[in-house]
């Protein structure tokens, strides 16, 4: 019993001083470099000084000397009570604690303003901030969950991010806004800014709830109402999602590919000619060609502008032709992507998709985007390395769909260094394969140090 109680001390001690440690190294960690408050306060303990020094000059001194001449006998006094060893000591001491004091206080007082769920502490969000705001220039360049998927883990790196978004999309909420508003298809970019926003869960669950019912509502989701009546208000689908970025406090930015009402169509291996978005992927059979109307799409010039500054170009994952390919349709981001200094990754999907890559391999996914553009627009491709458990690959052979297969010496000879790394998730429930946003980063993140 005595050692239980002495061993609940001891844990209760060393708890108490962790904790402690704890506290003095989140307070020490306010004077680390790159915080940019040292010299902040320092002005501001210089500006104290010359403002007494001011009026000291200003008064001519007057109120100073009978002010030093009070202090100089109080000094006395208390000197011929205590001696200087012991009175020297204290009043330090007590100086001292009142600078900490009254700067715990401040700090706390701001915390409390700009931090009120106390969910990080202040020192924590300042030197997170301050590591986003110096990351590198990232561009991704896709649509669908497979966009979103990678932003939600790729803006933990940098919050220098732009996502391009394709503009396709002619079904489900998205669709009828389309054809009743004659607005471009909000959808994909609701989950790229539900993706980037700082309240993510909360973002997300509001931009995905879709109405049960009502007349004119049922089937809509509120995230693509919101961008509606946001395009509605500012007069341009541009504006519409730089406002609710502002309002969502996004991490980044979402462009879309285009501003003209892009058409998607694609002609079948067995002559089959196709239209719209949602209808390719349902049509089965093999694609040979693909396009859009109108042709050559003009590209929204931000864009362009983010493809050209960019330290890091990342295309997908996503569905190939639904997604990554319309965005490569617009002549003048192919040309911004051939021309860019920037490290260009091609990230590969783990399944085949029916109706759009079946029996696709990792080099057929290349050959697929090397046919847009006479120039390469990537150097590299990253690929998941294992293969999901029977049940799920059994639950995705029951819809025809299959893991795509790492062809080493295909994609060698197309000219594309290759990165293999686990980067899957794997629902036990569903059995749906999906990527790690979390991993997924990590390993593009080590590959692009790697490169610089």
């Amino acid at each position: 019993m005595a050692k239980r109680v002495r061993h609940q001390r001891f844990s209760k001690s060393s708890m108490l001083s962790q904790l402690k440690n704890n506290r003095l190294s989140r307070r020490l960690r306010w004077l680390a470099p790159g915080i940019f408050v040292k010299r902040w306060l320092f002005i501001s303990l210089l500006g104290v000084l010359l403002t007494l020094l001011g009026l000291a000059h200003w008064v001519e001194l007057t109120p100073i000397f009978y002010l030093m001449e009070f202090i100089e006998a109080i000094l006395e006094t208390i000197a011929d009570i205590f001696p200087n060893y012991i009175s020297g000591p204290i009043a330090i001491a007590l100086g001292l604690f009142l600078i900490f004091w009254g700067q715990s206080r401040t700090v706390g007082s701001i915390t409390e303003v700009l931090n009120p769920d106390q969910d990080q502490e202040l020192i924590d969000v300042l030197t997170t901030h301050r590591k986003l705001v110096k990351g590198p220039k990232i561009v991704a360049i896709g649509g669908g969950t497979g966009l979103s998927t990678l932003l939600r883990g790729i803006k933990t790196y940098s919050a220098n991010i732009t996502a391009i978004v394709t503009v396709a999309d002619d079904g489900g909420s998205s669709g009828r806004l389309r054809r009743e508003q004659g607005m471009l298809p909000p959808g994909d970019i609701r989950s790229c800014l539900a993706a980037l926003a700082d309240e993510e869960k909360l973002v997300t669950e509001l931009f995905h709830y879709r109405f049960r019912c009502g007349e004119g509502l049922s089937g809509h989701s509120f995230g693509n109402l919101f961008l509606s009546a946001m395009n509605q208000v500012t007069g341009d689908l541009e504006q519409a999602i730089e406002a609710s970025s502002k309002v969502l406090a996004v991490r980044g930015r979402v462009v879309p590919a285009t501003l003209e009402d892009m058409q998607l169509w694609a002609e079948m291996e067995d002559g089959r000619l196709v239209e719209g978005e949602s209808q390719i992927s349902e049509a089965g059979g093999k694609i040979v060609r693909f396009g859009c109307y109108p042709q050559d799409p003009t590209a929204v010039p931000s864009a362009i502008d983010a493809i050209k500054d960019a330290d890091l170009v990342l295309l997908g994952p996503g569905s190939l032709y639904t997604s990554i390919l319309p965005n490569l349709l617009v002549p003048e981001i192919r040309e911004a992507l051939s021309k860019t200094k920037a490290s260009r990754l091609y990230i590969c999907n783990i399944m085949t998709q029916p109706g759009e890559t079946d029996g696709y391999t990792v080099s057929d996914h290349i050959r697929a985007l090397d046919k847009v553009s006479s120039q390469p627009l990537f150097d590299a491709v990253l690929a998941h390395c294992d293969s999901p458990s029977p049940e799920s690959l059994q639950r995705y052979a029951d819809q025809n769909a299959h893991p795509v297969y790492v062809d080493r010496e295909e994609i060698n000879k197309l000219q594309r260094r290759l990165i293999l790394a686990h980067i899957m998730y794997e629902d036990a429930q569903s059995g749906y394969v999906r990527h790690d946003p979390k991993q997924l980063a990590k390993v593009i993140w080590r590959w692009y140090q790697n490169r610089k």
